[in-house]
Formats: C-alpha cells, structure tokens, sequence
C-alpha cells in the first residue's frame, strides 16, 4: 500500500506563504503592481521587456555590451515569470494544486534560468573593453559572442536536466509542498528516500558553476582596477568604477542568495528562512536589476 501512495499520487499541493486571508489579499496587489513594474515598466521606468525593446530599436544600442544585457535582462524575465505568476494565483485561489509534471516544468525552467551565468560574461566583455580598447573588436567578434552565450546556455540547460532528473527520481511519501514554488530544498523535505546524491550533485554542479563563475569575475575586475588606477584622466576613471559598482552590486545580489539558499546540506534547511530568501531573489531581484 506504501509502494502503491508513492507512486499513484500525481499532484503537489504548494500551502503558499501565508494562510491570513486579508495578507493574501495585501500580497497580492503587492506582488501585482511588482509584476507590472519588474515586467513592463511604469512611471518612466523601463522593466524587463522595456529594456528589450530599446536595446532592440536603438542603432546606437547595437554593441557587445548591449547585446549581453539583452539577454541577461531575458533570462531575469523567464526567472520571474517562471514564479510569480503561479504565486500570485495562488494567493487568492483555494485551488493550489500542482500536477507533478507541471511542477517539475517550473523546476526545470527556474534552475536553468538561475544558472545560466552571463554575468561573468559581461565582466569579461568590460575587461576586454577597458583593458584592451584597440583589439576590442577584434576579440569580442560576433562569433565569440554567440559562442559565449551558447556555452552558458547550454551549461544551465544541462545542469538543470541533472537536477531536475535527480530530484523528481526520488519517491515523495508527502504531497504537501510547504512554500510557493518548487524548489530544491522544500522538495527535498517531502522525500522518504535518501537525499544524499541530491545534496552532493547541488553541491558539486552548483558550486563549480558559481565559483568558476565568481572568480572569472574577480579576476577580470582584478585586471580592471589595476587597469583604472593606471589612467590619467578621473572621468575616465569615474566611469568605469560607476559601470563596475553596478554591476558588482547585481553580482552580489545574484550570488550572495544562491550560496546561502542552496550550497548547504539538506539537515540545515530553515523553512522561514528558505522563504524569504526565494522570495527575495525570485521576486525582488529581477525587479532591482533593470534600475540597476
């Protein structure tokens, strides 16, 4: 009868963030006018699709350093869209049923989205740029950027087939999903199989992916100081240290949750903490990075 409950039951119940009637409703124009913002933009601010079309419509905007924007501005909105919509539903339907299919479609699109890394790729691009201007156009080509890009799309991709394949092998004796999304921890906590090749795949794909991707960063930013300390003019230098503190602060946003979410073992999870971190960089994050 066990063998039989583990393998017939085919829907996941997310219990959300609150279960307070009134701060679902409170969350929900929250969360809607976040969604509206982080999405499309309002009150001349432009969000994630505004970006995407400026990029795309401007000449003057037609450069490796765009380029790579557009598409980190792409995956932050497949990242977002991925979650918010279903959670924003959530909170005001009594229906929270989730199929197992579709709950391991939103995994598998939320992992790739979070680690498809093209922030080092720009870090790279501003070292090329600032280091080495005169051969700028001859390293950073068309070519070399598509290859770049197919590189960290196809890592994620891949990584996240891993995950996603290892964690929905697992047989789940609970179907109560005690958060708003599925994620790797919460999903963990309803198996009643061992987790332990959970743990150390996370641990040896996700943390070579963000600690190669953080010390690319490092040293391009390394070769980048050295490389501002050495000009004459302090516009210039100004410049490149306000792109840098930009971009340093995405980075530290982005990296700063994914070590402390996920770059642990299992027996160490928290729930609330869990929660309020994933709604940070799920929800908060990608509608920081467009002002930023």
């Amino acid at each position: 009868m066990e063998d039989v409950n583990k393998t017939v039951h085919s829907e996941f119940t997310l219990l959300g963030l609150t279960e307070d009637p009134r701060l679902k409703l409170i969350l929900f124009a929250v969360f809607t006018g976040v969604y509206i913002l982080t999405v499309i933009g309002s009150m001349g601010m432009n969000g994630n699709i505004g970006i995407i079309v400026l990029i795309w419509l401007s000449l003057h905007l037609q450069t490796r350093m765009y380029f790579f924007l557009r598409h980190l501005t792409f995956v932050d909105l497949c990242y977002f869209s991925d979650i918010s919509p279903r959670m924003r539903v959530d909170l005001i339907s009594e229906n929270r049923r989730m199929f197992c299919i579709s709950c391991a479609m939103q995994f598998f699109i939320f992992s790739a989205a979070g680690t498809i890394e093209l922030l080092p790729i720009i870090a790279y691009d501003c070292y090329v740029a600032v280091c080495q201007p005169l051969h700028y156009m001859a390293i950073m080509t068309k070519r070399c950027c598509v290859l770049l890009l197919t590189m960290v799309y196809s890592g994620g991709i891949i990584h996240s087939m891993i995950e996603t394949g290892c964690m929905f092998r697992l047989a789940f004796c609970h179907w109560e999903i005690c958060h708003f999304c599925c994620d790797i921890p919460p999903l963990l906590k309803l198996s009643c199989t061992n987790t332990f090749t959970n743990d150390l795949v996370l641990l040896i794909f996700g943390g070579s992916l963000a600690i190669s991707s953080l010390l690319a960063v490092f040293i391009s930013y390394a070769a980048i100081i050295s490389a501002v300390l050495q000009m004459r003019s302090s516009a210039a230098r100004l410049g490149v240290f306000s792109t840098c503190a930009s971009h340093s602060t995405v980075l530290t946003l982005c990296f700063g949750t994914i070590f402390f979410t996920y770059l642990h073992f299992s027996s160490a999870y928290s729930l609330d903490q869990d929660k309020a971190v994933t709604l940070f960089y799920t929800i908060v994050i990608p509608m920081l990075n467009p002002l930023i």
